[in-house]
């Protein structure tokens, strides 16, 4: 006699992605054709709003009267789990690192979108998780793997993705139920029957590798306004083409922050620079295009407020809370600005004035010590960051611009003269750039860790490796407080 057994179900998502609802369809599908089901979840905190790990256990025999009624797990045991269903990429990692996939027996089925966690998010570098190290490690560790991208099918139908993940399923034929029995799961549900069969569908024609048909992209129209087209030309005829996209992409974004002219004086550097010894390597030009344009748009006040009040954040916070439309939605900005980054942003003259010590300076800093939530959903809330945000009119004036100037040519001097002398220890100057970056406390501690390095650069000139200085950015960039870039300063004797 052949003994039977459960089919094991894990089921990984976020808050907010349905992972309930997909675990109830799971026990009704089971349920309905025959078998005992059963489900449990153990919610946790792992990342973003907190990750639940759902577990479906489906018994057969249910529809058989002399079939006894099994007694089911509650929760899934490393490796012994049939089938895993991930809602993002990084789930999909975390099952395999908690041994829940196996080679053996385990069908993975997982979007290969991200949503990258707070850690990823608050690193002061380049914090992500490689998407393709993820992609490889799943791929060798389950027995069949089923990814797409399901985030992209959900919103395509105006669903969510446990309607993608269980058509996936269907898909993929790791159940004895066939697409009719599904299907009709769905509708019992009740809820959001139309636009989560058509996510069912999609996910279903994917699995069994389908492609949607994908119309060709159309090439980007010419830039109407003569300015901007003239810019762009400045490029072609100025630049060599390895830097046009950077180039490009830097115009556009200090367009966004400031003005034409703004943008105007980003190509002049770059004009002036590659001009330079050193820099007939395009690609130390290129890299300086791309850090150039960054610095340049240093966050202030008033790009943060204009940031916070654009209407594609307003669509993409409703999106990722999922209001309808009939919906109110209440947005509440924490600010909390420094009284330094009050003062840089008042006229020159002002600014340095208030931050001397004297009683408007100690009045400012009682004022702004418990920060301020702003309803930005309300109208008074976005008329003030609106009013804030028109300030970058005045932005060439502020101490803030007059300051990071300043220090934006300072770097570029030190890029041009290591470029002379060694075009590789040039390209690490470049890359400290990205210390420099957002804005209050964060940008404090960055810059000066900035400093320390470019300390280091102006003390030992061309004796300094280009190795050492790129151990010594990476060693700031993984610790804020600044203790790991002490300690490789210490191992490297550059103290």
């Amino acid at each position: 006699m052949i003994a039977l057994q459960p089919i094991k179900i894990a089921i990984l998502a976020m808050g907010g992605e349905g992972g309930g609802v997909l675990a109830d369809w799971l026990v009704n599908l089971g349920e309905e054709n025959g078998y005992f089901a059963q489900t449990t979840s153990v919610p946790g905190v792992a990342q973003r709003t907190g990750a639940t790990i759902y577990y479906v256990e489906l018994f057969p025999g249910a529809d058989n009267p002399a079939t006894p009624a099994p007694v089911l797990a509650l929760m899934p045991m490393p490796g012994d789990v049939d089938i895993v269903l991930a809602s993002e990429l990084m789930e999909a990692g975390r099952a395999v690192q908690r041994g829940l996939v196996t080679r053996e027996n385990t069908t993975l089925i997982t979007s290969t979108h991200r949503v990258y966690s707070i850690t990823e998010k608050s690193a002061l570098g380049d914090g992500r998780v490689s998407s393709d190290a993820l992609i490889r490690q799943i791929d060798q560790a389950a027995q069949r793997v089923i990814r797409f991208d399901m985030a992209a099918a959900a919103q395509q139908s105006g669903s969510v993705i446990s309607a993608v993940l269980f058509g996936a399923l269907s898909g993929s034929g790791a159940l004895p139920f066939n697409r009719a029995q599904f299907e009709a799961t769905i509708v019992r549900g009740g809820v959001g029957v139309e636009p989560s069969l058509r996510a069912f569908t999609l996910g279903a024609e994917r699995a069994q590798g389908e492609e949607p048909d994908v119309s060709p992209a159309l090439p980007h129209p010419a830039p109407k306004h003569q300015q901007v087209a003239a810019l762009l030309e400045r490029i072609t005829h100025e630049l060599p083409p390895a830097v046009h996209y950077f180039a490009t992409e830097g115009v556009r974004r200090l367009i966004d922050y400031q003005d034409l002219a703004y943008a105007a004086s980003y190509l002049d550097h770059l004009q002036q620079l590659q001009q330079q010894a050193g820099f007939e390597d395009p690609r130390l030009l290129q890299e300086t295009a791309r850090h150039l344009a960054l610095w340049m748009s240093y966050e202030d006040i008033m790009r943060v407020a204009s940031l916070k009040i654009r209407a594609s954040r307003f669509a993409r916070v409703r999106q990722e809370v999922r209001v309808a439309e009939n919906q109110l939605l209440e947005i509440h900005e924490f600010m909390h600005p420094r009284v330094e980054e009050i003062c840089e942003t008042l006229p020159a003259k002002l600014g340095h004035w208030l931050l001397r010590p004297h009683g408007f300076n100690r009045l400012l800093g009682k004022i702004t010590r418990q920060g301020r939530v702003i309803k930005t959903s309300s109208f008074h809330g976005f008329m003030l960051l609106y009013l804030l945000a028109s300030w970058r009119r005045g932005r060439r004036c502020t101490l803030r611009h007059q300051r990071e100037t300043a220090r934006i040519e300072a770097w570029l001097q030190r890029v041009t003269k290591a470029a002379a002398m060694n075009p590789a220890l040039a390209q690490e100057v470049v890359q400290c750039q990205r210390l420099v970056k957002g804005y209050s406390d964060t940008h404090a501690r960055g810059w000066r860790n900035f400093q320390t390095l470019m300390d280091v650069v102006d003390r030992y000139g061309s004796r300094l490796a280009p190795a050492s200085l790129h151990a010594l950015r990476e060693a700031a960039l993984a610790d804020e407080q600044g203790d790991q870039l002490r300690a490789c300063q210490q191992r490297l004797a550059l103290v």
